[in-house]
């Protein structure tokens, strides 16, 4: 059948198609310590009372109609309120954007600023830049990061590709490696960008940061969340913040999320996110707006939720760390936000019992899914090619108890291999 070539061209989810694998084994009654989707299991991870008795309230009180393009202006207020309070930030009700998560704030974004043949700029490893430079025809500019900087990029790896760029995609927390920038790291990212925009005439696009920061409330120790405007005030028109609820709160279903940025383009994000239809539902917004003004509930909940998930990534990363003390080629990255590890494991052109040769990480990782009952994912999903040995660890959806008891299984698999 003759379709669009954008639609042709469009690659599914590698993350859906290795949890398709581990739903199947799981049909058939096989205990799998899922740690590839980026979400909660909500009975282990439920979200806050306050939240869920808000939305409760407002579907009582037939808060069901569709909500403002832009999000009910309490949110935005609220909102507002809470970017002055977390971290300083100063935008108003105008420069804020809600919808129905960070994804189609992400669209938005994208189809605001870039033209056909348009350069996006940006790191790999990272979440669906890739995919949505594909939706909007941008020249895709992919930068390598290594494991020597935690795979979060440097000025100098930026550098020789700014020139002539509309859009830098930068994360942090980062899905999917759960590692941050430095204060210095990003500073010298922000005057990069700062100084070729200096260069640039009064009728030619900016170059444009979207700063995805949804992970910004799950740091740990003494890990500091930064961000480009507060670190170099200058930015303020050129920077498009992608946050929300979904993360921070447990709350991936519920669906709340917002950009804020200069207002002439949250704007125009408004038009695309209203034609596509893409709110948060009116309830859930009118509870986050409720919610986000209980700030002692909220930091007790924050306080109780990063223990769990901290004590669940430590339980992993010590795992890892005590096998490659033992001989195994693992490796993995102490986490510092999200509810990501990364993890490395360098058997890539090993043989399995049965004769296999794992020719590349999409084999290790099937391999571990058979023989080890786990699931991750490899960076390829994220951008990179399939001879990386590096792969993200996700433990929202696994109890503590499911990775303590997946680490032997780890180790029996992988010694098996030749």
């Amino acid at each position: 059948m003759n379709i669009s070539k954008l639609a042709n061209n469009l690659e599914g989810s590698e993350i859906i198609k290795i949890a398709g694998e581990i739903n199947e084994l799981k049909r058939k009654g096989e205990q799998i310590a899922n740690l590839t989707i980026g979400d909660f299991d909500s009975t282990i991870y439920p979200i806050p009372d306050g939240l869920k008795s808000g939305i409760m309230d407002a579907y009582s009180e037939n808060q069901t109609n569709y909500p403002p393009a832009e999000g009910v202006a309490v949110l935005r207020d609220q909102v507002s309120a809470f970017l002055k309070e977390r971290f300083g930030l100063e935008y108003n009700s105008k420069q804020i954007l809600v919808a129905g998560g960070s994804r189609p704030l992400i669209y938005g974004t994208f189809m605001a600023l870039i033209d056909p043949g348009d350069k996006v700029v940006y790191p790999t490893p990272s979440w669906n830049n890739n995919h949505y430079c594909r939706f909007t025809g941008a020249k895709e500019i992919p930068v390598v990061t290594t494991a020597a900087n935690n795979f979060m990029p440097t000025a100098e790896e930026i550098k020789p590709h700014l020139k002539g760029a509309t859009l830098l995609a930068l994360c942090s927390p980062l899905n999917p490696t759960g590692t941050m920038f430095s204060k210095k790291d990003l500073e010298e990212i922000c005057d990069l960008v700062i100084a070729e925009n200096k260069t640039r005439s009064a009728d030619e696009k900016p170059l444009y940061i979207m700063y995805d920061q949804i992970y910004s409330l799950l740091t740990f120790g003494d890990q500091f969340h930064y961000d480009p405007v507060s670190l170099r005030p200058e930015l303020k028109n050129y920077v498009i913040y992608i946050d929300g609820i979904s993360k921070g709160l447990a709350a991936t279903g519920v669906r709340v999320g917002w950009a804020f940025g200069p207002e002439h383009v949250i704007d125009k994000m408004k038009t695309i996110v209203g034609h596509v239809g893409a709110w948060a539902p009116k309830p859930e917004q009118v509870a986050t707006a409720k919610y986000l003004t209980q700030q002692s509930e909220l930091n007790d909940y924050l306080t109780s939720f990063k223990a769990r998930i901290q004590k669940s990534l430590d339980a992993l990363y010590q795992g890892i760390i005590q096998m490659k003390a033992d001989g195994f080629a693992v490796d993995a990255i102490n986490p510092m936000g999200a509810i990501y590890l990364t993890v490395q494991v360098d058997y890539i052109g090993k043989t399995t019992p049965e004769g296999e040769i794992l020719k590349n990480s999409t084999d290790v990782n099937f391999y571990l899914i058979k023989e080890a009952k786990m699931g991750i994912v490899p960076f390829s999903a994220f951008g990179t090619n399939n001879s990386v040995n590096w792969f993200r660890a996700s433990v929202g959806a696994c109890s503590l108890e499911d990775i303590q008891e997946m680490i032997p299984r780890m180790r029996l698999a992988l010694s098996k291999l030749k």
